[in-house]
């Protein structure tokens, strides 16, 4: 793997110093959603800064501001609309209160997993479906990695019918958000830095993160025992949002290279959080045993269910382009899901 990389930088930087005879530097201001202490997403800035002027030999330098200095974690879609920021790295669903379609380009709830979801965006259609939704709002989209499928949340109690969740208190975000709303639970949206106290004082009684990766590091555990498994989002991607107008004022080779950049920290992103969530998860059944992982029973979740299908329904009628992504999504997942089935379900299945 690291012969491939140094290859590639090598002819990227070949590339960069045959087009760039004017030696011209781009300075790019990046803004994100994460703090940089924020496990794995915090790290995903650096890398793509570090790719980027590596690859450009100097000619693209590249500053990142994190919420502790732009103190708006999520304006970033006003940010790259307005150009006050060159590139954002935030989530799509973010977004959903300005546009509801930018929710299905991060997750849908009981939609689609992250192999399904990225064959469905790289060759589904979804690319393009997206461009559609951001072209509007001067920006240009790139996958900046997937968190794979996310937890349930943590609860201080244990939640065993549809009773148990009228009326609790929980921090989420996207759509889930809603459909929780529906179901009669109250939602939240409390900054990530202020989590543990609010769960410890019981200004909330649960919270929905993301997955062991990022969640031990923030001390949940300490105060909820209960860990349910998910359904809101089988898969998490993240995106860098370029302006667009910056992006195409660069040089052919330099657009490659932002191209490129975002495609390897988001693959390096991928692999990551799948590794850290196998050595947590190891770890919280040897180190934590009173950690109690669960996950809602059938009544609660087709209760969850209907209450998606009914909400999404609704926003069709409204938007012939939320209906047109929304038929996209479900006509794949259709197919993807045999797939699926007789592909990871079975082998894992017979081989348990």
């Amino acid at each position: 793997m690291k012969k491939i990389y140094a290859t590639l930088l090598g002819l990227a930087t070949l590339a960069s110093m045959a087009f760039g005879a004017d030696d011209k530097v781009y300075k790019l201001k990046l803004a994100s959603t994460w703090e940089s202490t924020m496990p794995v997403l915090g790290e995903v800035p650096k890398e793509f800064k570090e790719l980027v002027e590596k690859m450009s030999n100097g000619r693209i330098e590249v500053r990142i501001d994190y919420p502790s200095k732009h103190k708006s974690p999520f304006a970033m879609l006003d940010f790259i609309k307005s150009n006050q920021y060159d590139i954002g790295y935030t989530a799509s669903y973010y977004y959903k209160g300005k546009d509801a379609k930018t929710m299905f380009f991060t997750a849908t709830p009981f939609m689609m997993n992250q192999a399904e979801q990225t064959a469905w965006y790289l060759y589904g259609g979804g690319k393009e479906l997206e461009a559609k939704v951001y072209d509007k709002y001067n920006v240009k989209v790139f996958n900046a990695g997937n968190t794979g499928m996310q937890m349930g949340g943590w609860f201080r109690k244990e939640i065993n019918s549809l009773d148990d969740l009228k009326g609790l208190k929980i921090r989420t975000a996207g759509f889930g958000g809603e459909v929780m709303a529906k179901v009669g639970m109250l939602i939240n949206t409390i900054a990530p830095g202020e989590l543990y106290m609010a769960l410890e004082m019981g200004t909330i009684d649960a919270v929905e993160w993301v997955s062991p990766a990022y969640d031990m590091a923030l001390g949940f555990d300490k105060v909820a025992k209960f860990y349910y498994t998910g359904w809101q989002e089988p898969n998490g991607e993240t995106q860098f949002f370029v302006n667009k107008k910056t992006y195409e004022k660069l040089p052919a080779d330099l657009q490659a290279i932002i191209d490129g950049a975002a495609a390897r920290v988001a693959l390096n992103a991928n692999a990551k959080v799948f590794y850290e969530n196998s050595n947590f998860l190891d770890r919280m059944k040897s180190e934590h045993p009173d950690i109690q992982i669960r996950s809602f029973s059938p009544e609660i979740i087709q209760a969850l269910k209907k209450a998606t299908d009914e909400l999404l329904d609704e926003e069709a009628t409204k938007d012939p382009l939320f209906k047109e992504i929304l038929d996209s999504q479900r006509a794949f997942l259709k197919k993807a899901r045999e797939w699926t089935k007789i592909s990871d379900y079975a082998y894992i299945d017979k081989t348990k």
